[in-house]
């Protein structure tokens, strides 16, 4: 009888509990789609972060990035600066066509104090058709976004 009180007991504390857990849980996670995360700090971020890229200003683009990436890019060679700044600046897109992307396709995932930017773009042609997908992660510290590994 009094094993059956303790157990009865501990359902009543532990269930509300866990109930509540997995509610803060799902609570911390959200999804934002389209034109909504042009409005989002982190979306502000990747959209200026892109514009800077393209226009072959890395060194500015770098300071949206973390403490952690800005050391390491300090701590690259002159010689691989150069090389993965070509490559980045090749492979960017004005703000205006990656802002019309985000509209389109974008998804961005916020989980507490981070945050995952996925722009899936399908294009078509006489080819057939090709899927690209970019992927930005953020660390979130109170109102300011900044770009992450």
């Amino acid at each position: 009888m009094q094993l059956r009180r303790v157990s009865t007991l501990c359902i009543k504390i532990a269930l509300p509990l866990v109930l509540c857990a997995a509610t803060g849980t799902a609570a911390a996670k959200s999804e934002i789609k389209g034109a909504a995360i042009l409005d989002h700090p982190c979306g502000k971020v990747s959209v200026k972060r892109m514009g800077l890229t393209h226009a072959g200003k890395i060194e500015e683009a770098n300071k949206l990035t973390t403490k952690e990436m800005q050391e390491q890019w300090k701590a690259m060679p002159a010689k691989d600066k150069t090389m993965m700044s070509g490559m980045m600046k090749e492979m960017s897109q004005t703000e205006e066509q990656y802002s019309a992307d985000i509209k389109s396709s974008g998804v961005l995932v916020v989980d507490g104090p981070a945050a995952t930017l996925t722009v899936k773009k399908t294009t078509k042609d006489k080819n057939g058709t090709s899927t690209s997908t970019t992927t930005q992660n953020f660390k979130i510290d109170g109102s300011q976004c900044l770009v992450s590994r």
